[in-house]
């Protein structure tokens, strides 16, 4: 059953992911109104045929970028026209039929019941999950805890969660990063230390294969590189912040009871 909303709307930036971003949006539109997608530069064709739709669907509305410019800058530019449309919270799924549409309405009824928070799915992995990418997020995972002092972030990459649009909008408008794919973790870490707290769900992930119609434009060596520097970055910062973030730790802390 669709279910819409005019503070919520489920937001897909996609680059190339081919006819499997067809059935990502209907599986959304099924669940979801309004649904957006951001289409990053794709070269095939993809964006202009999801326009077409979106023509006959007032529930769809459709970006085509001129060019690539990563995740985080899709979702970004995402993020700058719900809020001009005055929404508050963007759930953001992927567009490659990873993420489980089925669960679109529960994480909004949990962002709606808790609109201070975000909401993030927690993978659970079935057989298909590589077993290097499942060892090498665990390593992302435990520098995001060290990094929010154990805020209580399940996972930092996976990228089916709600956020608030307004404080994401303000952290990514203060520096320059977070435009590729360091997106996903770096928000989470920078929205912990604003103080907004996570909520955690379960979410099931699954990784296509090519005959299934699975595109992935993950690159070991690359990304893993980018996530390096960026924990590099926040590590430092996590530094200089420690002494206010201990402080707000301590203030929100409950009394001491003999």
């Amino acid at each position: 059953m669709q279910e819409s909303s005019r503070t919520h709307l489920v937001l897909i930036p996609s680059y190339n992911t081919g006819p499997k971003l067809f059935d990502t949006v209907r599986e959304a539109r099924a669940r979801w109104s309004p649904v957006w997608v951001v289409v990053d530069g794709s070269t095939d064709g993809t964006g202009e045929a999801l326009q077409q739709q979106a023509a006959s669907d007032p529930g769809l509305r459709v970006w085509l970028l001129p060019r690539n410019q990563g995740k985080g800058a899709a979702v970004m530019h995402g993020l700058r026209a719900a809020l001009a449309e005055g929404f508050t919270h963007v759930l953001t799924m992927d567009s490659d039929g990873q993420h489980p549409s089925d669960l679109i309405p529960a994480f909004m009824q949990a962002s709606q019941a808790r609109p201070d928070t975000m909401v993030l799915g927690r993978p659970v992995f079935d057989a298909s999950a590589p077993l290097l990418r499942v060892r090498g997020r665990r390593v992302s995972n435990g520098w995001t805890q060290v990094e929010t002092l154990f805020a209580g972030i399940g996972d930092s990459l996976y990228g089916f969660r709600v956020y608030p649009i307004a404080p994401l909008l303000r952290i990514m408008a203060r520096q320059p990063w977070m435009r590729r794919f360091d997106f996903d973790t770096e928000a989470v870490v920078r929205l912990a230390w604003g103080g907004v707290k996570p909520i955690n769900l379960d979410a099931p992930v699954k990784y296509l294969s090519v005959e299934e119609g699975g595109v992935s434009h993950f690159r070991y060596g690359r990304d893993n590189v980018l996530l390096t520097w960026m924990h590099t970055r926040l590590m430092v910062e996590f530094v200089l912040r420690l002494p206010a973030l201990l402080w707000r730790r301590l203030r929100r802390a409950p009394p001491f009871q003999p």
